[in-house]
């Protein structure tokens, strides 16, 4: 259907990666392109290390390249490799390379809708 407009909800995703009382990320695929959206819910005191880490098989950085923009909270990015911290608060669209862990800042949960391009696209 190359002439279809597709619609999808996070009320239904394909795939939730469910951190219990830390937060979750519902992920949604598009049929036809195979791109996907997720929208995370980091609670306070979430950690990447501690909360998804194990969830992604323990690797030692986040694996993933993220594009995405944030409603709420404060989340502090660092790359491991340099050390550098980035704060990502509601407002910005970013862009994340691979190689990264993160931690919300402050007592307000941090809400992200991240994009990802189709596989075939890269």
């Amino acid at each position: 259907m190359p002439h279809a407009i597709e619609i999808r909800r996070f009320e239904t995703p394909n795939e939730v990666l469910d951190m219990k009382d830390a937060g979750g990320i519902k992920i949604i695929s598009m049929t036809s392109t195979g791109a996907t959206g997720m929208h995370a819910i980091f609670k306070p005191r979430w950690v990447w290390e501690k909360d998804e880490k194990p969830l992604l098989g323990h690797p030692e950085t986040c694996p993933m390249y993220h594009t995405g923009y944030s409603i709420s909270g404060t989340l502090v990015v660092r790359m491991l490799e340099s050390g550098l911290e980035t704060t990502i608060e509601p407002g910005d669209f970013f862009v994340i390379p691979p190689g990264h862990d993160a931690f919300v800042e402050g007592d307000k949960q941090v809400e992200l809708i991240l994009f990802a391009a189709p596989e075939h696209s890269h």
